[in-house]
């Protein structure tokens, strides 16, 4: 194994460690502007850059994260202080980490389907990303169910992008986070989402492995199978951790050593819950870690809180590290509503 193998395992296995997880902090800007829209707060790169300082100056942010995924424009910012984001972050423990895909456009004659951009000099990025600081990266994929969706083509081509990006994050020595997300949106079942998810986990795999992608170099993120946001017929917590579980061996090689779960929009709560009964059934049966790389389940209760006012700061923070600290929780299989409640008052 050469120095360059040996480092990309050491950084996995430092994003995993201790039960911690991974803070997805890396909205783009349109998405950052919509939430604060709702909220009433200003869409500027100062209120943007307000709020990020908020979210890596949370004390003892560490204890339950190990990496922060960030975005283009919060890897080059810095505190009022003046110290860069980045190191903050490192000083805190937490390994950062970029968003290097450009967003997703419609797919030519595929009407409702996406494809990711942004490999278009990515090597270089990555290059200039690692110089700055950065120990892994991010790209996302994203597959809708519905009629005809997703076609086979929408798979091949995404899951071949992600498998270019791997390849290329490897050779510039980041961990590649490849997140393959079929989107809650729609009426699906939980039988659906669990056949799609399988199929698209088939194929991101082997085009991973004929891109010679190091399996043992990278962190999965992908969906949990869950039943669609308007199926009538709604998993329980069980049921949805029994099916993502039982997808996830059917598709996932034991060579990968962690499975860092998004949240895809569930309510904080609740995607807590469901990672904590996986852990629960499953955690000493399984050949790789579950974790989570939360965005919006991490973050949105305490940007209900902090609304842009600095008095309210501390106690959006208390509120983002009670999400951080569930969640690890939830990895070990000890999380419970009791202690959720405790916790948040």
């Amino acid at each position: 194994m050469g120095p360059k193998q040996q480092a990309l395992l050491a950084t996995t296995q430092a994003l995993l460690v201790d039960d911690k997880g991974l803070l997805a902090m890396d909205e783009s800007i349109p998405t950052c502007n919509r939430r604060f829209e709702a909220l009433g707060l200003p869409q500027t790169e100062d209120a943007r850059r307000d709020y990020r300082e908020m979210i890596v100056n949370t004390p003892k942010l560490g204890a339950f994260i190990s990496g922060a995924i960030l975005c283009d424009e919060t890897i080059r910012q810095k505190t009022l202080e003046g110290t860069s984001f980045i190191n903050v972050l490192i000083d805190s423990g937490i390994l950062p980490g970029i968003k290097v895909d450009m967003g997703t456009q419609e797919m030519a004659g595929h009407a409702g389907e996406r494809i990711t951009e942004g490999l278009d000099g990515l090597r270089e990025r990555l290059t200039q990303y690692g110089e700055m600081g950065a120990r892994f990266a991010k790209w996302r994929a994203v597959f809708s169910i519905g009629e005809g969706m997703p076609s086979q083509s929408c798979i091949e081509t995404n899951a071949q992008d992600l498998a270019r990006y791997a390849a290329l994050c490897q050779e510039a020595g980041l961990v590649p986070v490849v997140e393959p997300e079929v989107l809650m949106e729609g009426e699906h079942t939980l039988e659906q989402c669990s056949a799609v998810t399988e199929e698209v986990l088939h194929e991101v795999f082997s085009q991973l492995y004929a891109q010679r992608v190091i399996l043992e170099g990278i962190i999965l993120k992908p969906n949990m199978v869950l039943s669609g946001s308007t199926c009538p017929k709604q998993a329980t917590v069980n049921e949805a951790a029994d099916a993502t579980v039982t997808c996830l061996l059917q598709a996932v090689p034991a060579a990968v050593p962690g499975i860092a779960f998004l949240s895809g929009g569930q309510p904080a709560e609740l995607a807590t819950a469901r990672l904590n009964a996986m852990n629960v059934r499953f955690k000493s049966r399984l050949p790789w870690a579950l974790s989570f790389s939360f965005a919006r389940a991490i973050q949105q209760p305490a940007l209900e809180i902090w609304r842009g006012d600095k008095m309210n700061v501390k106690a959006a923070q208390q509120t983002l590290l009670h999400r951080a600290r569930c969640n690890t929780a939830a990895r070990r299989g000890d999380w419970t509503e009791d202690a959720e409640r405790i916790g948040a008052a």
